[in-house]
């Protein structure tokens, strides 16, 4: 599977670019400056010489994709994903985005107006097929490619089949249980959760992920 990750030079973007090609997906990481996403590729085939992962300017690695996981700030969301509406087209956009701050008080959730920062994405990009997925896995762990995540991946969105194959995305990491959630309004739920998370393992020192038991 070929999987671009957009503003992926962040600690969530290489983390999900160790995983998956660990995995032996094909992956483009994606930035503002295509030098910077080199070297996070470069970073990555230090530890993982046999993969395929290389590193372009946002726009070229959403091209010829079939999958693009969006890892942007939210506050860079908007007028980036403007941007590349023509790149992304009509493909399958997985938003991780959530919309918090870091403050004195803690970690906050930001309002949007859409509903969540998902919503948000699908419409900036009304021709894409948005899900949402991969909001509560922590970069350390994830970076960290035999770590047993043992963890459950919240999945929503409004096309059946496009969950069923980020689910199967997600089930690529070791100890990930990949959960549908209905549809994508749904999103703004597990985006206010992943902020509550933040909080509990902020406050308790933890690095606490989130499972689903009785199914």
């Amino acid at each position: 599977m070929k999987i671009a990750i957009i503003g992926g030079t962040g600690s969530e973007g290489i983390g999900l670019a160790t995983r998956f090609a660990y995995a032996g997906d094909e992956i483009v990481i994606g930035s503002r400056s295509a030098e910077k996403a080199q070297a996070a590729a470069a970073s990555i085939l230090q530890r993982l010489p046999s993969t395929k992962i290389s590193g372009a300017d946002n726009e070229s690695a959403c091209r010829g994709m079939d999958i693009i996981i969006n890892t942007l700030p939210y506050q860079a969301q908007r007028e980036t994903l403007s941007a590349l509406r023509d790149a992304i087209g009509k493909g399958l956009l997985v938003s991780t985005v959530v919309p918090v701050i870091f403050n004195r008080q803690g970690i906050t959730i930001l309002p949007v107006e859409e509903g969540s920062a998902a919503v948000q994405a699908q419409k900036v990009l009304p021709d894409a097929r948005v899900i949402a997925a991969f909001h509560t896995l922590g970069a350390k762990h994830l970076a960290d490619y035999e770590h047993s995540m043992e963890s459950d991946v919240l999945v929503a969105g409004d096309r059946k089949e496009d969950k069923a194959l980020v689910i199967e995305l997600a089930q690529k990491i070791k100890g990930i249980r990949g959960i549908d959630c209905g549809p994508l309004s749904n999103s703004k739920l597990v985006e206010n959760m992943t902020v509550l998370l933040l909080n509990v393992n902020r406050i308790n020192k933890a690095t606490s992920s989130v499972r689903i038991v009785g199914i």
